[in-house]
């Protein structure tokens, strides 16, 4: 079953299926319980701080990428509901790259106000980083339909570009980390994945995608009634 089919106005319209929604906010919540449960049960490895740090990371950043796909992926598929799986999408982006400052901040640098905006000003990774999660903080609080209808659709979708901002600048911050440590391969295989979601925003290959889509077909208009024979208008007279 690919999805619901809805009718509004004798007109059916497909949704995602049920399921799926809540299915996705349990699934994008299994990396924070694998890291409570390691937590409490002191089985994130000999330094849980870098353990969280690099888990909640590296999640913020696949979630970040799964959001910018959804537009490409809605063009070339024909299904626009995957549009409403993109806000929980980049909520739980924004949860993880929350978690991952909040780590840092508070297990690493003990909450010591001076020592994080030195690392912020001092080491260009941690700045991009930075710059990143204050990129995000104004999507996320203007994600509600209340927000979108305050602001207008084309200022919110002028605002929520952003997220190409965010996203490279996410990539960015775990190169520039895995430089430091000389080791690129993943860090590049994201590079790689931001480029191909930013090149399918370009108009021409858009409308290529859009081509990809199946046509839907209308459904046939519904034939008027055979008019009375005229053995039956007498009879009605």
């Amino acid at each position: 079953m690919n999805g619901e089919r809805r009718r509004s106005g004798g007109v059916a319209r497909t949704g995602p299926p049920r399921w799926l929604k809540p299915a996705l906010f349990a699934a994008a919540l299994i990396p924070f319980g694998y890291l409570a449960v390691g937590l409490l049960a002191d089985g994130l490895g000999a330094n849980p701080v870098e353990t969280i740090t690099h888990v909640s990371g590296e999640w913020a950043l696949r979630l970040l990428l799964l959001t910018l796909l959804v537009t490409p992926l809605r063009r070339a598929t024909g299904l626009t509901w995957l549009v409403r799986l993109r806000r929980m999408l980049g909520l739980f982006a924004f949860f993880y790259v929350v978690v991952h400052f909040t780590t840092y901040a508070l297990l690493d640098a003990g909450l010591d106000l001076a020592y994080v905006v030195e690392d912020v000003l001092d080491r260009p990774y941690i700045t991009v980083g930075f710059v990143t999660l204050c990129a995000l903080v104004p999507l996320a609080a203007t994600s509600t339909d209340a927000m979108i209808r305050r602001l207008g659709g084309a200022r919110w979708r002028r605002l929520h570009r952003l997220a190409y901002f965010a996203g490279a600048g996410a990539v960015l911050h775990f190169l520039w980390l895995a430089f430091s440590k000389s080791d690129l391969r993943e860090p590049l295989i994201y590079f790689a994945i931001l480029v191909v979601l930013l090149v399918a925003r370009l108009p021409a290959v858009a409308a290529r995608l859009g081509r990809l889509a199946p046509r839907r077909v209308a459904a046939p208009a519904r034939a008027d009634p055979p008019p009375p024979s005229p053995a039956k208008r007498q009879a009605a007279r």
